[in-house]
């Protein structure tokens, strides 16, 4: 692994840890403890101290143009399903790039891209992977672990290196054909709701700017940027 890989006990944020903290070079940080992780938007994310893999990647992929850093979305998300399919097998990616168990989610990550023009700065991927933790306590609507699954405790450290592993090979890779094949909801009619109120439709595509196109059933197409739209599960 070329990325520096930093422990530490405690922060509120390991994207923001790194925002602060990080350089010209890649490198990884990981919380044994996360007290304000963040995922899209206003979303929070439930971690008992111990128990999870709270951590953030550092990436200057140069090669990616600002016009493509969706790459980076999927390269991560096929990179963590990939991991946690060594464990588990009925995982999926949903749109963006929560992973999900069947109906459930295990993993939700938050990615953060600084860009100069065309170029990408640099992109911090900050990843959140329910792992030991037996009990969830929030009102979060579908969470599971790991361990919830298996009934068997999980390495997090041999899950880290090898999500790190992944990372770094995916990112040069074309990865978008298997994005699609993995997306949760890829085949058939499900429900959706949008500003306009609920409806059902099947997944037509996703754009290479990253925009979900859906496809109603009464052959209307509609395309969504993050948040345009939500997944009635």
């Amino acid at each position: 692994m070329k990325e520096k890989i930093v422990y530490i006990e405690e922060t509120d944020s390991t994207n923001r840890w790194l925002r602060e903290h990080g350089g010209d070079e890649d490198c990884v940080v990981w919380a044994n403890y996360q007290t304000d992780g963040h995922g899209q938007g206003s979303n929070h994310w439930e971690s008992e101290r111990g128990k999870n893999l709270t951590f953030s990647v550092l990436m200057h992929p140069t090669h990616v143009p600002a016009n493509r850093q969706f790459h980076i979305s999927m390269a991560v998300s096929l990179a963590v399903t990939d991991a946690l399919g060594q464990y588990i097998g009925d995982l999926s990616v949903k749109w963006p790039n929560d992973i999900y168990w069947r109906n459930a989610k295990i993993c939700g990550m938050l990615i953060e891209n600084r860009l100069k023009g065309m170029q990408i700065c640099d992109s911090i991927a900050g990843i959140g992977i329910n792992v030991n933790q037996r009990e969830f306590q929030s009102d979060a609507p579908n969470p599971i672990s790991l361990w919830q699954i298996t009934g068997q405790e999980t390495n997090r450290q041999a899950l880290l290196e090898d999500i790190i592993c992944r990372i770094e090979s995916y990112m040069l890779q074309d990865v978008r054909e298997r994005y699609m094949q993995t997306l949760y909801r890829r085949k058939g009619f499900h429900p959706y709701c949008d500003a306009q109120g609920a409806f059902m439709a099947r997944i037509e595509d996703v754009e290479e700017d990253g925009h979900l196109v859906l496809m109603t059933e009464d052959g209307e197409r509609r395309r969504y940027a993050f948040k345009e739209v939500s997944f009635v599960i």
